[in-house]
């Protein structure tokens, strides 16, 4: 069939030479294999190909997965386990160990940092002054200079001390330095297409063992796609009628798609991962030096929209913010002395109180078929603007001592760039133009 469409309208002798030597003579060339040939048949089978349905392949570290997500409907009790089910197929994601274990393997872990360390400028005092009269200023510019990373640095290697004392095979085992993994994880739905709702929505990951002028670098390779989140499925609504009895409500759609994203994260998170996250895993490091890694989640960029899924809050609520507590009437009196105290007194902290607000309230939801935006549900959850999902980050690592509040960082490209600084300097030019004069001139001089 190539030989049939090489792009010749009427066939020459020279086609027919290439039949007869590329075709004919090939070595993989079989006679049975035309047993039964029809070109019309072929050529039909061609045009209803569609190929593979996805380009990210197994031998590339990609497994399918599917997840399935528990359905409420108003006045429907049936507990949580025994609830009708929606399946979600075609999630595709890699094993983050194996992305582990792949980077800090290869060459370019040679460059990366595995003892965190604090680093300053000095300021020397001036000509005719004390020589010991000097200022040491802290500078804060990698993962690995953090106190969150020499924090757990120095928590692993005390763990990793009491587990050798108190367990003897583990004391056999050579000594090996103790790394934290430092995983800092973003995810941005992108828009493929100017026209059309054709979308991606990629998580992917970096790693705070290496330096951000490396990250920065395209050639350094350094951004490690982790999972892509599919949208809920088309037949949604079908699929929901046919198993409750009538069609879901919004609530009950923004509800679902809350649950979706965690119940992705709940199958990247598998009890392997934890079980590395609690005991580490041997990996041979590119600088051949054997080392203990223990992967740890930092940090988390998302823009708003999809850190209130992540943080398992709503959108613009009562208290909007996923780090603290400040109320949305608040938020005018940011940069005040007040406010700073106040987002610290009054910050997000994941406790059992919180998580078991969440189960209760699932069990009036499924056990006893409450409305998931009912008055009932509302009363509790509104004040604080928590939302009816168990959060995954929360049960993984609460155990561990973790505030999964905190991994939430800003993201400057929405929230400052794109976001609320571009439109106040967007207004701000527009009050020069009115002004008149040559203002405008001014700012693009200054």
């Amino acid at each position: 069939m190539a030989w049939f469409y090489n792009g010749h309208e009427s066939k020459s002798l020279a086609d027919l030479d290439n039949l007869v030597k590329d075709v004919i003579f090939s070595d993989d060339f079989q006679k049975e294999d035309l047993e039964g040939f029809s070109a019309k048949k072929v050529v039909k089978e061609m045009d209803e190909w569609i190929g593979p349905k996805s380009d990210l392949r197994v031998e590339d570290g990609w497994v399918e997965g599917s997840v399935e997500i528990p359905l409420p409907g108003e006045g429907v009790k049936k507990a949580e386990a025994d609830a009708p089910k929606l399946k979600i197929d075609g999630i595709f994601y890699r094993k983050p160990l194996d992305v582990i274990q792949a980077v800090f393997q290869s060459e370019r872990s040679q460059n990366f940092h595995y003892i965190p360390f604090k680093l300053f400028q000095r300021h020397e005092s001036p000509p005719g002054h004390d020589s010991d009269d000097h200022v040491d200023i802290r500078l804060h510019h990698e993962l690995y200079n953090s106190d969150a990373y020499i924090k757990e640095y120095e928590h692993i290697q005390i763990q990793q001390h009491e587990r050798r004392l108190k367990d003897p095979k583990l004391a056999e085992e050579p000594e090996v330095e103790n790394v934290p993994v430092g995983i800092m994880a973003w995810s941005d739905e992108t828009h493929l297409t100017q026209f059309g709702d054709q979308s991606m929505w990629p998580i992917y990951i970096y790693f705070g063992n290496q330096s951000k002028y490396e990250c920065a670098k395209p050639t350094s390779f350094a951004a490690h796609h982790l999972a892509y989140i599919p949208k809920l499925p088309s037949d949604v609504q079908d699929q929901y009628r046919e198993k409750i009895g009538f069609p879901a409500s919004s609530e009950t759609l923004k509800h679902l798609k809350r649950e979706l994203i965690q119940a992705i994260w709940s199958l990247i998170l598998d009890p392997e991962f934890m079980h590395a996250y609690e005991h580490g895993i041997l990996v041979k490091c590119g600088d051949g030096i054997v080392r203990r890694l223990f992967p740890r989640f930092f940090t988390y960029s998302a823009d708003y929209p999809e850190k209130v899924l992540l943080a398992t809050i709503r959108s613009l609520g009562h208290c909007p913010c996923p780090h603290c507590l400040v109320e949305k009437h608040q938020i005018r009196q940011l940069g005040m002395r007040w406010d700073r105290s106040r987002r610290i007194n009054k910050a997000r902290i994941d406790t059992e109180h919180r998580q078991n607000i969440i189960v209760n309230l699932r069990r009036w939801i499924f056990d006893y078929g409450y409305r998931i935006a009912s008055q009932a549900i509302e009363v509790v959850l509104q004040p604080l603007s928590y939302i009816p999902t168990v959060n995954t980050f929360s049960n993984r690592f609460y155990k561990f001592g973790t505030n999964f509040f905190l991994m939430f960082v800003p993201d400057v490209l929405h929230e400052i760039e794109l976001g609320v600084w571009k439109a106040i300097l967007t207004h701000l030019i527009r009050i020069l133009f009115a002004y008149g004069n040559d203002t405008v001139q001014e700012l693009d001089a200054r």
